[in-house]
């Protein structure tokens, strides 16, 4: 069985308020047009999530309801959103560990740098030759594929990359 991941860096953050605490920081107005962008883009492709496994900070949270606004009619009934602690600028270890205990076919992932980008370079076989790949920039998403019977099965280097973006390709 064929299982896909939708791997989403949070997009830009604001930096409006030096003395608010790095989980509460709420994106910025270019992080609110490129979420949406984002869910447009993943919809027009049938990239929809069952299921998003989503860190708990404002960033993060704010991105998923940006991509979900645009997913629009397209994802029928709204993916479950599981909000996860554990996603707060996790390792990839960490991630992996996540990923496992997810239930739906396709599972998307928003989290931050630097464990999302090193997550994104060790779940594939082989990673595409895109420039921003391995700096994994704000809002960009890998889609990957497994030939897993379950989650439980996932494990680095198992991934193919199906597709890559980053909210700057989508704006221009």
């Amino acid at each position: 069985m064929t299982r896909r991941l939708i791997l989403t860096r949070h997009a830009k953050s604001s930096w409006d308020d030096p003395m608010m605490a790095d989980h509460d920081r709420p994106l910025n107005a270019r992080g609110q047009r490129a979420s949406a962008e984002l869910g447009a883009w993943l919809a027009s492709r049938g990239y929809i999530p069952g299921e998003v496994l989503c860190s708990d900070a404002t960033r993060t949270r704010e991105t998923w309801e940006r991509i979900a606004q645009t997913l629009g009619t397209a994802a029928g009934d709204a993916p479950a959103l599981v909000l996860k602690p554990a996603l707060y600028h996790a390792s990839p270890d960490v991630m992996l560990a996540v990923l496992r205990h997810a239930q739906a076919e396709t599972v998307m992932m928003v989290g931050h740098n630097p464990g999302i980008g090193e997550f994104a370079e060790r779940i594939v076989a082989q990673m595409p030759a895109h420039p921003a790949y391995r700096r994994y920039p704000t809002g960009a998403t890998l889609i990957a594929s497994f030939e897993i019977d379950s989650w439980q099965d996932v494990g680095f280097g198992l991934g193919a990359v199906r597709d890559f973006v980053v909210p700057r390709e989508l704006a221009a």
